[in-house]
């Protein structure tokens, strides 16, 4: 409890504190072996919205199995890529950048060479940092999206693969292969010899880890994401964010099988992968194989978050590290956007009696639901009940499984509309059981009668009561509230008890 607010299980909002503000735009690059990248997070610190991000294939670990060298053409590439970053950087005020390379850099003869050249050239200064702390910020990258995970990551880049262990959402053992599909493919002997090569390594990784079977595997890395994406399309899967994308060891052998039969380049082309990434496919889906069926996981999320935001979460104190993200990114948006700032947090203990038995884990979906329920105004009100679907549904953020953010999006665009029937949210709508997407309109409607009854942001307008064995929905207006309880109002609270299926009986308080 704090100045009389009582903030509930999500605790008081962060982002407007010295804290969180210090890691309101921060701009990291990775130089990897396969790609550099800028990435400028911005926002509400513990759920960043990405302000810039820019990647340059560069393929710098192309050839260095033969050379022991960096790829002379990937340097110049990556040299100038670098060169741009650090003008953006300085145009948009966020020197001094963070920036540090991985296993082609860290392995190839003339890697510290190359770091120096950039930091004389472009005044960004590169650290090189081993295969176990590559791992650890990869897993801590996993841990920005997930607080408190338990499983194992398995991050892949051009020329390495690391695994790390989490438990109780804390980095355990690390381990750094050389199974990067770029020192893959320069092995002799075709895929047999590759093949056989892959199991001997990742039978020793499994040996090193000592990992529990029948935990969740989390993929971090753009090859483990294109194989997700290709999985989607042969599954014309409706929704296309890839984190937190679920797979299972069946469905990676028969997307391996459907990618040795497809013509790359037109598979490509349909599922929205570089030349460059797609190249190397084929040889990131024989370790995925492996690694799944030597480590049985229970399942497989994809992660988008990785080393990047692994820099980013380095830099967080324990209590912003220990807060929901989806919850801090609602709250950020309703603070930014919202016409009347905090009635979320009203709104969300005027609906919250409509949801007795509901666990913690719709609880958040209902709190954040709460939060964005104005930040979509703007938008022409023919279309804004489909944008705030778009939004919650496409959006970037963390701590969402993919039917969550159908619930979520179907609650928002009920909030504004009672017609949810556009034919191209129909297959969304599938990824929900029946009970589900009804308890998302109820959600819908409650936020909708509740909108109808803003008076300020610290007062509350009145109670919902529902009583399942006498069949009544109670509304209790404050005095206040009384004169907002006009013929909308009490068509949209005839509206939610007709959902519900009680009968609704209204209150007024002197």
């Amino acid at each position: 409890m704090e100045d009389g607010i009582d903030w509930g299980p999500f605790g008081r909002p962060l982002f407007n504190d010295d804290m969180a503000r210090q890691l309101s735009r921060v701009g990291v690059v990775d130089v990897g072996s396969n790609s550099v990248r800028l990435v400028v997070f911005d926002g509400a610190a513990r759920s960043p919205a990405y302000f810039y991000n820019e990647k340059i294939m560069c393929a710098l670990g192309a050839g260095l199995s033969e050379t022991g060298k960096l790829n002379p053409e990937g340097r110049v590439r990556a040299l100038s890529a670098i060169r741009r970053f650090a003008a953006l950087a300085e145009g948009m005020d966020i020197l001094p950048l963070t920036a540090v390379a991985t296993a082609a850099v860290r392995e190839a003869e003339d890697g510290r060479e190359f770091c120096d050249e950039v930091e004389r050239e472009t005044g960004v200064k590169i650290w090189i940092i081993d295969g176990k702390e590559e791992a650890r910020l990869s897993a801590q990258g996993v841990l920005l999206g997930w607080p408190g995970s338990y499983g194992l990551v398995c991050d892949i880049g051009g020329s390495s693969m690391e695994l790390a262990d989490l438990k109780d959402g804390n980095v355990g053992r690390r381990v750094t292969s050389a199974l990067g599909p770029l020192k893959l493919r320069e092995i002799p002997g075709g895929r047999k010899a590759r093949k056989a090569y892959i199991r001997e390594v990742v039978a020793g990784l499994h040996e090193e880890m000592d990992f529990v079977t029948g935990q969740r595997l989390f993929l971090v890395g753009g090859s483990w994401r294109a194989i997700a994406r290709v999985d989607m399309e042969r599954r014309s899967y409706p929704l296309t964010v890839l984190h937190e994308y679920r797979m299972t060891a069946r469905r990676i052998s028969r997307t391996g099988e459907y990618i040795r039969q497809s013509d790359l380049q037109e598979l490509r082309g349909r599922c929205g992968i570089s030349d460059s990434r797609m190249s190397l496919v084929p040889y990131a889906v024989d370790v995925l194989k492996e690694v799944v069926r030597v480590f049985k996981p229970k399942d497989v999320a994809v992660s988008s978050y990785g080393i990047r935001e692994g820099m980013l979460y380095e830099q967080m104190p324990d209590e912003l590290r220990e807060r929901d993200p989806l919850i801090e990114a609602a709250r950020y948006a309703e603070a930014k956007d919202a016409r009347l700032p905090g009635f979320g947090r009203l709104l969300y203990d005027f609906v919250l009696p409509l949801f007795p038995r509901a666990g913690w884990q719709r609880i958040r979906i209902v709190r954040a639901a709460c939060l964005l329920h104005d930040v979509s105004w703007r938008a022409h009100p023919d279309y804004r009940a489909e944008v705030t679907f778009d939004n919650a549904t496409r959006a970037n953020l963390g701590g969402l499984k993919h039917s969550e953010r159908i619930f979520l999006g179907l609650a928002l665009l009920t909030r504004y509309s009672n017609k949810a029937t556009a034919k191209w949210m129909e297959p969304l709508y599938g990824m929900l059981s029946l009970d589900q997407r009804r308890e998302a309109e109820i959600l819908g409607k409650a936020m909708r009668l509740g909108a109808m009854l803003w008076l300020n942001a610290e007062e509350p307008p009145g109670s919902l009561k529902w009583s399942k064995k006498k069949g009544e929905l109670r509304l209790t207006l404050s005095a206040h509230a009384r004169p907002l309880y006009g013929e909308v109002a009490e068509a949209r609270f005839a509206a939610l008890a007709a959902a519900i299926g009680a009968e609704p009986i209204v209150i007024f308080k002197s």
